[in-house]
């Protein structure tokens, strides 16, 4: 391929914008090196100005500092517990062990700044598991203070907003929203709240009051870019200069022209993983039938080029693992561009259960996405691809909302007369309306409501767990996650498996160096976030263990190219 030079000479050419390759150039020039950053969208921030913006990190100093007693040997149980035989002791120790010094060292060099949070682990009765401290939140941001840049900050996912606006992960605004006709203190924080967004929309076309994973892309594109570390975003990076066995560039094409990038010392591959690579993603998820589209919230530029390019360089793809992806309820939403909405709040709260094909419960709804995602996988039929509804009545739809649909006062009709909600007067004509058997679901219901008049739920234990409760509506007793559904009208909305980002990568070391078929390294080739094949074997332990993982290995990968890891021996 023939590429017009690039003028300028870098130690360390990143490829992806997203968290884990923000942090390797931060640590890189912080380091005495010269990276650059280029990604394929015409904005920053990957799937992280999506996410939720939480970090999963053992032994953080936010939460000794509150007094929560966590340790090393507890983590290092709870992960070989989670990641069973594919546990690997190697990248676990790394982890562990520069996880916590990562989080100090961005919150000493740079713009980004965390704040704890209450989240459980996923699974906190298992053992090694905790109820609190391993996972912390990035602290809002002002997205002004990106300047002219703002405008290229990825906007937050559609879907998860209202009128633009951006939640906390930890829910304290949806508290306010959902008792906003029933409480004049939430009232009066929605009113200043919509004042102030509406005004930012129209100044500043978009809103700027960051939270969650947006404000954790602008706090690193600010640091970046303070430290006159060029961002390249429409630079489409499709090869990899591979010479003598070593790679020493890259080859992009922007606005048409192809350009070559030297490398130095090395090239980060962190464009994503291949969560919108169709051709791998029919070869890697078994749920989906033949002709079965897949929806995914994740940004449409994330299809696999990092994995694809490493893969005709040499690298070895980790593609054993029992879930390809983060699994994730999702509904489609009908409108000229249709949207995938997650569902990650309304499947805790009471007044909800799922059911699969046949009419019937099969999963404590109360689990984390990625648990039901599974769930759903191992209850399709046949010939199913793995669908599911979420029924709740009338109550329940008005007080929480139900996927797209807002709680009052906002009005549901739109989402009826598309045909995303489905709504009827009684759970048999319900029934009929979503075709499953209609004596299945009145039974269904019938045993759920028997225990849920007394906060019980015999078959799946549903609000038995810290983590369940977590999600749920504490001021709902004597169980916040579990109230009968009795009130018609009664409603449904479909749900498919999608995903928020893949598990499966390039095979890696320690140091995020990509590996060979044979376990050598491929000198001058790194790969971090979802582009590097998931520590965590194909589970999910806790909220943040994407991001806690891909920022942390950036770090890891940026200090041993830098020849800056103590005790470990230095880059080729």
């Amino acid at each position: 391929m023939m590429a017009t030079p690039d003028n300028s000479t870098h130690d360390v050419v990143i490829v992806g914008a997203g968290a884990a390759g923000l942090t390797a150039a931060i640590v890189a020039a912080h380091a005495g090196l010269r990276p650059i950053v280029l990604e394929k969208a015409p904005v920053f921030g990957g799937t992280t100005a999506f996410s939720g913006g939480v970090l999963w990190i053992p032994g953080n100093s936010h939460a000794r500092r509150n007094g929560i007693a966590d340790s090393s040997d507890a983590a290092r149980t709870y992960l070989r517990h989670e990641a069973g035989n594919r546990y690997r002791e190697d990248v676990t120790d790394m982890f562990l062990r520069h996880g916590p010094e990562m989080l100090d060292y961005l919150e000493a060099h740079s713009e980004v700044r965390f704040q704890p949070s209450e989240y459980p682990d996923y699974h906190p009765e298992a053992p090694g598991g905790v109820q609190r401290g391993r996972s912390v939140t990035t602290a809002p941001f002002d997205g002004r203070r990106l300047g002219r840049d703002l405008h290229r900050l990825r906007p937050p996912l559609r879907s998860i907003t209202f009128l633009g606006m951006m939640f906390n992960s930890a829910n304290t605004d949806l508290k306010h929203f959902y008792n906003v006709t029933r409480s004049l203190k939430s009232a009066g924080y929605v009113a200043k709240r919509l004042a102030v967004h509406m005004a930012h929309l129209l100044r500043h076309r978009r809103g700027v009051q960051l939270t969650s994973g947006n404000a954790l892309a602008a706090r690193l594109a600010r640091s970046v870019l303070d430290l006159g570390i060029e961002i390249v975003t429409g630079a489409d990076v499709r090869e990899l200069i591979v010479e003598h066995g070593a790679v020493t560039g890259v080859i992009a094409s922007i606005d048409g022209r192809d350009r070559t990038f030297r490398a130095g010392r090395a090239v980060i591959l962190a464009s994503g993983g291949f969560a919108r690579d169709g051709a791998r993603v029919a070869e890697r998820y078994a749920h989906l039938g033949p002709g079965t589209p897949h929806l995914s919230p994740v940004p449409d530029s994330v299809t696999g080029d990092g994995i694809d390019m490493a893969e005709r360089a040499g690298a070895a793809f980790a593609g054993d693992y029992p879930n390809a992806a983060a699994w994730m309820p999702v509904s489609r939403v009908p409108g000229p561009t249709p949207l995938a909405f997650p569902h990650l709040v309304d499947r805790y709260k009471p007044g909800f259960i799922m059911v699969g094909a046949a009419g019937r419960r099969f999963v404590n709804e109360s689990h984390s996405y990625h648990d039901v995602g599974a769930a759903m996988q191992a209850a399709r039929g046949a010939a199913d691809t793995a669908r599911a509804w979420l029924i709740a009545d009338h109550r329940a739809v008005r007080k929480y909302g139900i996927g797209f649909a807002k709680p009052a006062p906002m009005p549901i009709q739109l989402y009826l007369r598309s045909g995303y909600l489905v709504r009827a007067d009684s759970i048999a004509g319900l029934a009929q309306r979503i075709g499953v058997d209609a004596d299945a679901l009145q039974a269904t219901i019938a045993s759920f409501n028997a225990g849920a008049a007394h906060g019980e739920d015999a078959a799946f234990g549903r609000g038995s767990t810290g983590f369940n409760r977590y999600l749920g509506d504490a001021e709902h007793q004597p169980n916040p996650n579990v109230a009968p559904i009795v009130k018609g009208p009664f409603y449904a909305v479909e749900l498919r498996i999608g995903d928020l980002g893949t598990f499966e990568g390039l095979s890696t070391d320690r140091y995020g160096r990509v590996l060979r078929a044979d376990g050598s390294p491929i000198d001058g080739l790194y790969a971090v976030g979802n582009d590097m094949a998931s520590m965590m074997g194909g589970a999910y332990p806790g909220a943040g263990i994407t991001l806690g993982p891909a920022m942390t290995f950036g770090y890891v990968a940026a200090r041993h190219i830098a020849g800056d890891l103590p005790g470990e021996p230095v880059a080729a």
